[in-house]
């Protein structure tokens, strides 16, 4: 009897840690975030404020899951740069990161952990229109994808490769594909 309700125990504790492990029930709940978007600081921009505007965008296409949206980098009128995802969507899960990552696209697991990243928070939702701060020193001629990253599994979800919307940076950016191409 005592062996009986030890091997219970045991069992519970290790259903628990199971549980917080692997999160299954993310599996069936949606995270929906719909952030504004400071657009306050884009209309001072307008007035001659600051140097602002969209620095670089890109489509997530699904690596590990199916996703879709748009991750876009915006400079503020303050300085200021901030990654917004918009119309964003893909599988939840836990511990799911966002990551900017120093390749040009990231299409397997491998790329990201071998190209290197800067994390940049977690994922607030899985779903929706969502904003988050870029670390200041972040160069975007390194970091050229976003990468939503589940730590726990060490899998990657969704890419976006950014592309760059100066004009300098855009002519650039073609005559490396070129060259590539030969």
């Amino acid at each position: 009897m005592q062996k009986r309700r030890v091997f219970i125990a045991l069992a519970a504790v290790a259903g628990l840690a199971g549980w917080y492990l692997f999160r299954p029930e993310r599996v069936f709940i949606d995270a929906t975030v719909n952030e504004r978007f400071p657009s306050d600081q884009i209309a001072r921009s307008d007035s001659g404020g600051g140097a602002a505007g969209v620095l670089a965008t890109g489509q997530f296409h699904g690596v590990a899951h199916d996703a879709k949206g748009t991750a876009t980098v915006h400079q503020l009128a303050d300085g200021k740069r901030v990654l917004r995802l918009t119309d964003f969507e893909t599988s939840n899960g836990p511990d799911v990161q966002v990551y900017l990552v120093a390749a040009p696209d990231a299409r397997d697991n491998a790329t990201v952990t071998n190209a290197g990243f800067v994390h940049v928070a977690p994922l607030k939702g899985n779903i929706g229109n969502q904003n988050y701060d870029l670390p200041a020193n972040v160069d975007l001629a390194t970091y050229r994808a976003v990468t939503i990253w589940c730590r726990r599994f060490g899998v990657n979800f969704a890419t976006a490769p950014l592309l760059t919307t100066t004009p300098l940076a855009a002519a650039t950016e073609d005559l490396e594909r070129v060259a590539r191409m030969r």
